[in-house]
């Protein structure tokens, strides 16, 4: 069993396992308490944008625009997409 941490950390099992794998302090902390909260869902990834794959060619342009890719202007979908995700 994990020691206990106090009242600021939550989970104090998955907060000792988290630390065991080299994340610091407060990362650990931050994913022990979401985990131990009912209404997060920590373990969901990815936001409500769509794959890159879904986008046309002008919305790769403009936000490889965004992020400064240069030659952007040159490039193939597929190549705008594997600058983009680098």
């Amino acid at each position: 069993m994990a020691k206990s941490h106090g009242s600021s950390i939550k989970d104090d099992d998955t907060y000792e396992a988290l630390r065991d794998k080299g994340y610091d302090k407060s990362k650990a902390a931050a994913i022990a308490n979401a985990q131990a909260n009912d209404e997060m869902s920590p373990s969901k990834k990815g936001g409500k944008a769509p794959p890159y794959e879904e986008w046309t060619k002008d919305e790769l342009i403009a936000r490889a625009g965004e992020l400064d890719i240069e030659g952007r202007w040159d490039m193939t979908k597929a190549e705008l997409i594997k600058a983009l995700r680098d």
